[in-house]
């Protein structure tokens, strides 16, 4: 089944953009690899870096719809 793309802005969950997504997809896999290493290491950092790229791109995506 084809699926529609879904134009109307969701705020919880942005559309990223192919670099966002490798960003994001990067540092989960080095927070597996971490995980893997031990239970007890900190993962902040990474997590921090992926909520800073989600935050971007939603700001992106509230900039463009306000201009639609």
């Amino acid at each position: 089944m084809a699926s529609k793309k879904d134009a109307e802005f969701d705020p919880k969950n942005p559309r990223l953009t192919v670099g966002e997504g490798a960003k994001v997809a990067w540092y989960v896999a080095r927070m597996c690899k971490r995980g893997i290493a031990s239970e007890t290491v900190y993962q902040g950092d990474l997590e921090k870096k992926v909520d800073r790229v989600i935050d971007r791109a939603r700001e992106r995506a509230e900039k463009n719809a306000k201009k639609k």
